[in-house]
C-alpha cells in the first residue's frame, strides 16, 4: 500500500510539474502578445542598470506669446553590461519638435529628420553595428519615444530637443504647461492584432507613491514685452525673481528634484488684465510668415449683447442609451431653461434619420422652452448615428438675421463620421459657432476633439454624472456672451495666403482673435479687423509697413505648418488617405517637424561595439503620476497577472510573481476595510472659513481657493496641539507676501485668548508652505483671514 502511495504521489508530482511548465509556457505565449502597462520590478542582475535615463533638464524661454523649449536628457550606463535604454514621455499638443542632437563625450551628432520607416531602419541598423545612435518618435500627437542604442558601460550621453508652441491666453490668463510623465494606457486587443504604433503602452510603471528613478529640473524666463502681474506655479515649489517689471526668470526650488510626477504648470497675466496684441513678422529664404494676435474687446454688458440663436444637437442613438442621454436632456434642459426671451432656439434630434423640433427657431418663451424639454425628456435612445445628414440640415436652415448664431452637438462621438463633416464646420465658421459635448464613460475623444479644433471651439467631455453640473455651467458661461459677432479681416495690400482659420468665428470672454499665415512681397498697407460688439462696431487696424520682420519670429514656419500637420491629422483620424499622409510626411520633412510619419535619427559614425557583443535593451520605467494608484496599472488579479508580462527587463520575472502576491495582498486588505479612514483633524475644534480681505491687484478668487486647500492641514494643527480646547469664537489671522508671492510674516489673534505656542508654531509653518500668485515688480501684499472656531 505504502508502494502504490509513494508511486501514486510521485506520478502526481511529475505531472503537476509538467502542468505547471506547460500552463508558464502557455501563459508566457499569451502575455508576450499584451500590448499593456506593467510594474517595474528592480532586476535581480547586478551587473545590468534598468536605469538609464538620469535626469530631465528644461529651459523654457517665452517672448511675448511664443514659447521655445529646449529639453535635456541625460542617460547613463552605471551597470557593466551594454545597453540601449526607451523612454515614453509626453509634449505638449501644441508643440512643434524641431530639432535633436546627441552628445557623447566631445562629440556632438546633429540628428536629421527622415520618413519613419527610414529612420528606424538607420537606427537598427546602426544598433547592430555597434555604433551609438538615437531615435525621437511620434506616439501620438502628444506622447514620444526616445531610444538610445548602445550606452556603454560609464557612458554620459545627453540627448536635446528643441520645440516651441504658441500660448493662447483664457480669460486673459496666460498657461504655460510642460507635461512630465505619461498616464498608463491599456489595448484591448492582443499584440499580433495591435498596430505597431501602440507598442510604446507596453511600458513599466512604478508603484503608486514611489519617486521618479530620475532627477527633474526647469527654469522659465519671461520677457513679456508688458508689465507682469499675478504669476504664479501651483504644481510646484518655485523661487519667482523678477529683473524688471516686464521681466521674469522661475527656478525649480530643490526640493523639487523629484517632481517629476506630475505637470508643471505656470500661469500669469499682463497688467490691466490685457492681451498681447500685434503682428509678427519673419522673412524666411523661401516662404514668408506672419502671426496676427488681437485682443477683443472687454466684456460687454449682457443688455448689450446682441440677440442669441443656438440650435441643440442631440444623438439619441442606440449607444447614448441610459447615462449619456440621460446627462444630454439634464444640459439642454439647463441650457435652454437659461435663454433670454429675446433668444431664439430650436433642437435637432438625429440617429439613423433626424427631425427638427420647428422648421425655423422659435422664441425662447416659457411655453416653447416646456415643449422641447418634453420633446427631450421623451427620447430612449436606439438606432444607428448619422451626423453629416443632421449637421448639414441643421445649416441649411436659415439663421436669424442679427443675430449671433451656435450650434452645440452632444454626442458620445461613436458616430459614422465622413470627411465632409469637418469640412462643413470649418467651412461654416462664418455662419455659426460650434460647440462639441462629449457625454459617456468612453467618449470618442478624437472626434470631439477634432470637431472642436476644426470649429475654433473648445472640447466639452463628461465621462462621470458629477462632472455634469460644472461642465454645463462652464459651456452656458462661455456661449451666453460672445463679445465679438460678424469678424472680417481685410489685409488691404498685405499680400497673404495659406492663412489660417479660413474663417472667424465668434469671439467669446477673453480670448484673442488668432490668425496666422503666409505672405510674399513687402509688407505693407494696413490689416484691418471688424466686428459687431455689443450693439456698436468694433474696429481695428495695424498698420504692417511699420513693422520689419524679425529673425526673432522664426518659430513662425514652425509653428503654422504644425497647425496645418494637426488639422491634416483630424481627418486621418476619421480615416487615413495616402495623399494626406503624403502632405503631413512633406511637411514634416520640409518643416524639420517631428510627425506620426517622420522622425528624428542622430548616428555617430564611431563604431563602439564588438561584432560579437549586443546591447541588453531596458525600458525606462514610469513614475505614476501624482494620486494616481497602482490601480491604474492593474486591480484584477486578472489583469495584474496580464499586465506583468514578458516587455519587463531582463531579471525582472523571478520578481514579478512576487510583486504581484503583493499587490493582491495589498488590495484584499483594503477590501477589508469596512471603517473609512478617519483623518486627523476630524474631531475637536475645527476652522471654517468666514471672510477673506486682500490687497489692491491681488486676486481674492485665487487666495481663497489656496487658503480653502490648506485648512484640512490646520485643523490637524488644532487637533495636535494639546491647549486649544478653550479656544472659541473666532481666529484672525494677517499675512504679508513679498513680491515673489511668500508669506514673510504671520500674526494670529483670536479675541484676546491665548493661543498656545506649539499651536502658533504649527499654523505659521503650514502657512508658510504656500506660495501665492506673484505680485508686481517690487510689491507686497496683506491678506487678512478670518475664520470660524466650532
Amino acid at each position: 500500500m505504502k508502494i502504490f502511495i509513494r508511486t501514486i504521489s510521485l506520478l502526481l508530482l511529475v505531472l503537476f510539474q509538467f502542468s505547471s511548465a506547460a500552463f508558464a509556457e502557455q501563459t508566457k505565449d499569451n502575455l508576450d502578445k499584451t500590448l499593456s502597462p506593467y510594474f517595474f520590478v528592480k532586476s535581480d542582475d547586478t551587473e545590468l542598470d534598468n536605469l538609464p535615463l538620469k535626469s530631465t533638464n528644461v529651459n523654457v524661454n517665452i517672448s511675448g506669446v511664443i514659447a521655445d523649449v529646449v529639453v535635456e536628457q541625460v542617460y547613463k550606463n552605471e551597470g557593466k553590461k551594454p545597453l540601449e535604454a526607451i523612454y515614453i514621455f509626453p509634449a505638449s499638443t501644441r508643440a512643434a519638435v524641431y530639432g535633436m542632437k546627441m552628445q557623447i563625450g566631445e562629440r556632438t551628432i546633429i540628428a536629421k529628420i527622415d520618413e519613419r520607416k527610414a529612420a528606424r531602419q538607420a537606427y537598427e541598423q546602426a544598433k547592430r553595428e555597434g555604433q551609438n545612435a538615437s531615435l525621437l518618435e511620434q506616439q501620438r500627437p502628444n506622447v514620444f519615444q526616445m531610444n538610445v542604442a548602445n550606452i556603454l558601460p560609464e557612458d554620459v550621453i545627453k540627448v536635446e530637443l528643441k520645440y516651441t508652441e504658441l500660448l493662447v491666453p483664457t480669460d486673459t490668463v496666460y498657461e504655460f504647461m510642460y507635461p512630465t510623465v505619461v498616464g498608463a494606457r491599456y489595448t484591448g486587443t492582443q499584440g499580433d492584432y495591435q498596430k505597431k504604433a501602440e507598442d510604446w503602452t507596453a511600458n513599466p510603471y512604478l508603484r503608486e507613491g514611489e519617486a521618479p528613478t530620475y532627477r527633474f529640473d526647469i527654469s522659465v524666463t519671461i520677457r513679456a514685452g508688458l508689465p507682469i502681474m499675478d504669476i504664479a506655479c501651483n504644481s510646484h515649489k518655485t523661487s519667482i525673481n523678477f529683473e524688471g517689471k516686464n521681466d521674469v526668470i522661475i527656478h525649480l526650488d530643490r526640493s523639487e528634484k523629484f517632481g517629476g510626477n506630475r505637470d508643471f504648470i505656470l500661469n500669469y497675466r499682463l497688467a490691466g488684465g490685457k492681451i498681447e496684441s500685434g503682428l509678427l513678422l519673419y522673412e524666411g529664404k523661401t516662404e514668408n510668415y506672419f502671426l496676427l494676435m488681437m485682443q477683443p474687446p472687454k466684456q460687454v454688458k449682457i443688455s448689450d449683447i446682441p440677440p442669441r440663436e443656438y440650435m441643440f444637437i442631440v444623438d439619441i442613438s442606440g449607444s447614448m442609451h441610459g447615462f449619456p442621454l440621460d446627462i444630454s436632456k439634464k444640459l439642454l434642459r439647463g441650457l435652454i431653461g437659461n435663454l433670454r426671451p429675446t433668444d431664439r432656439f430650436n433642437v435637432l434630434l438625429f440617429a439613423g434619420g433626424s427631425s427638427v423640433l420647428a422648421e425655423k427657431s422659435l422664441p425662447a418663451t416659457k411655453e416653447n422652452i416646456n415643449r422641447a424639454i418634453h420633446v427631450i425628456e421623451r427620447q430612449r435612445g436606439g438606432g444607428s448615428t448619422q451626423i453629416l445628414p443632421a449637421l448639414k440640415k441643421a445649416l441649411s436652415m436659415p439663421g436669424t438675421k442679427g443675430y449671433s448664431r451656435t450650434i452645440i452637438i452632444a454626442t458620445d462621438g461613436y458616430v459614422s463620421v465622413e470627411e465632409e463633416t469637418f469640412d462643413l464646420i470649418r467651412n461654416s465658421l462664418g455662419d455659426a459657432n460650434m460647440f462639441a459635448f462629449g457625454i459617456g464613460s468612453s467618449v470618442n475623444r478624437h472626434l470631439i476633439e477634432g470637431m472642436a479644433r476644426v470649429g475654433m471651439g473648445e472640447p466639452f467631455v463628461i465621462t462621470h454624472p458629477e462632472d455634469a453640473p460644472k461642465k454645463a455651467a462652464k459651456l452656458r458661461k462661455l456661449i451666453e456672451s460672445p463679445v465679438l459677432t460678424n469678424i472680417q479681416i481685410d489685409y488691404g495690400k498685405f499680400d497673404v495666403y495659406d492663412v489660417e482659420p479660413p474663417r472667424i468665428p465668434d469671439v467669446f470672454a477673453q480670448r484673442p482673435v488668432i490668425v496666422f499665415g503666409k505672405w510674399q512681397g513687402k509688407p505693407r498697407g494696413k490689416i484691418k479687423v471688424q466686428g459687431i460688439t455689443g450693439n456698436k462696431t468694433y474696429r481695428k487696424s495695424i498698420k504692417v509697413g511699420k513693422l520689419e520682420p524679425h529673425k526673432d519670429n522664426a518659430s513662425l514656419r514652425y509653428l503654422w505648418a504644425r497647425h496645418r500637420i494637426a488639422v491634416l491629422a483630424d481627418y486621418n483620424t476619421l480615416r487615413p488617405n495616402d495623399e494626406r499622409i503624403k502632405e503631413v510626411t512633406n511637411l514634416g520633412l520640409t518643416y524639420n517637424l517631428l510627425t506620426a510619419y517622420t522622425s528624428f535619427v542622430a548616428i555617430d559614425t564611431e563604431k563602439r561595439l564588438h561584432d560579437d557583443t549586443q546591447a541588453t535593451t531596458v525600458k525606462q520605467p514610469l513614475p505614476l503620476p501624482k494620486g494616481v494608484s497602482d490601480y491604474a496599472v492593474g486591480s484584477s488579479l486578472a489583469r495584474k497577472t496580464k499586465a506583468f508580462n514578458s516587455f519587463a527587463p531582463e531579471g525582472a520575472v523571478q520578481g514579478k510573481f512576487r510583486a504581484l502576491k503583493e499587490a493582491n495582498e495589498r488590495e484584499k486588505d483594503q477590501l477589508q476595510v469596512e471603517k473609512p479612514h478617519e483623518e486627523a483633524g476630524d474631531k475637536g475644534i475645527q476652522l471654517a472659513l468666514k471672510k477673506i480681505e486682500v490687497s489692491k491687484g491681488v486676486s481674492k478668487s485665487t487666495i481663497k481657493k489656496m487658503i480653502e486647500k490648506q485648512i484640512h492641514t490646520m485643523n490637524q494643527c488644532l487637533s495636535a496641539a494639546s491647549h486649544t480646547s478653550g479656544l472659541q469664537g473666532v481666529l484672525n489671522l494677517k499675512l504679508t507676501l513679498d513680491s515673489k508671492g511668500q508669506v514673510k510674516r504671520v500674526e494670529m489673534d483670536c479675541k484676546g485668548q491665548k493661543i498656545d505656542e506649539a499651536l502658533k508654531k504649527c499654523l505659521t509653518q503650514e502657512l508658510k508652505k504656500l506660495v501665492f500668485p506673484a505680485l508686481s515688480y517690487g510689491k507686497t501684499a496683506n491678506i487678512s483671514v478670518i475664520f470660524v472656531l466650532r
